[in-house]
């Protein structure tokens, strides 16, 4: 199966796709030193939530996907050299709306988890939208 959304995610900040099946998704992101906020190599919150963020998008795998809600725990710090997995499964589908679980891992202790509520648009969320 073939990624219909989120084709221009950046593999260095979003991750990069293991796995993509019906309403599942594989994610894997190497944490590099700019993701750094201290000189012992925590790495900042945002990019975990960002691998998981980007398999759940790929879960649902629509073009206009977007995300509403995100319920979410961080279990462990991540540092710089990890590599961290998100695996991402669609729940639940009604109508435009679906609940993705997210796990992801370094190595084999799970570091966070949540449930995503996503949206499948029928029109791209920017469309209609003025520029500034």
């Amino acid at each position: 199966m073939e990624p219909k959304t989120h084709l221009r995610a950046d593999p260095r900040l979003c991750g990069s796709v293991l796995a993509l099946g019906e309403g599942t998704a594989r994610v894997s992101l190497d944490a590099a030193g700019s993701m750094a906020v201290d000189a012992r190599g925590l790495v900042h919150g945002g990019f975990v939530f960002g691998v998981a963020d980007y398999a759940a998008m790929l879960a649902v795998n629509d073009p206009n996907v977007v995300l509403g809600a995100a319920e979410t725990r961080f279990l462990r710090p991540v540092r710089v050299g990890d590599r961290i997995i998100a695996s991402a499964q669609t729940l639940d589908a009604k109508g435009r709306k679906r609940e993705v679980r997210v796990e992801a891992a370094v190595k084999s202790e799970k570091v966070f988890e949540g449930t995503f509520t996503c949206f499948v648009l029928e029109r791209h969320v920017l469309e209609g939208v003025g520029s500034k």
